[in-house]
């Protein structure tokens, strides 16, 4: 391997600039430690090969977006973004648990055989309109965030991606637009009483 003298934030740089060789180095200078310790938290080498891709990607799009701002940090700001995705990985599995039918327990005494009646259909589907109304007032970008994460069960990781943003901005987005909904919902009660 060969020694690089320049520091990570000159590495940085000089890929801002278009040197794919400097993001290389950079890379290839912290690699063993940041795939050892996500190899250390997931105990699979294949997943933490994915997670190490993805780790990247996001440093990737971070430093593309102009986004980065931990001067002279590079490592333990890569380690963190390695450490989050780890426990979001975890949380998804765990959100995905598989269940299984057992003596006490059978999966389908949860599930519901009759259909709903026709008045509880028209009373859901005038709901869903008026939230769909509702959500229509929000911002552009806080309506997109509603839409990507409620009706196309988009993660927080895949709607920052499409939207070009971080996923702080996007969680910042949902945020703003459950204020607002609750806002505009208040304002049409008072209204309504008036």
């Amino acid at each position: 391997m060969q020694f690089n003298p320049l520091t990570d934030n000159e590495l940085i740089q000089q890929y801002l600039k278009g040197s794919d060789d400097a993001l290389r180095n950079l890379i290839e200078r912290h690699k063993r430690k940041i795939f050892s310790t996500i190899y250390l938290l997931v105990k699979n080498r294949d997943l933490a090969d994915d997670l190490f891709q993805d780790t990247f990607i996001k440093v990737i799009n971070t430093l593309r977006g102009g986004n980065y701002q931990e001067e002279g940090k590079f490592l333990p700001w890569v380690l963190r973004i390695a450490h989050n995705l780890v426990i979001d990985y975890f949380r998804k599995q765990k959100r995905m648990q598989m269940v299984h039918d057992t003596e006490e327990y059978s999966i389908m005494d949860t599930l519901r055989l009759t259909d709903d009646n026709v008045e509880d259909k028209m009373v859901q589907d005038q709901i869903l309109n008026q939230v769909k109304l509702l959500i229509d007032e929000l911002p552009e970008d806080q309506r997109d965030v509603v839409i990507m994460r409620h009706y196309k069960d988009m993660s927080f990781k895949e709607i920052a991606e499409t939207t070009n943003v971080s996923i702080n901005t996007a969680l910042g987005r949902m945020r703003y637009a459950l204020i607002n909904l609750r806002k505009i919902i208040e304002d049409k009660k008072l209204m309504l009483e008036k």
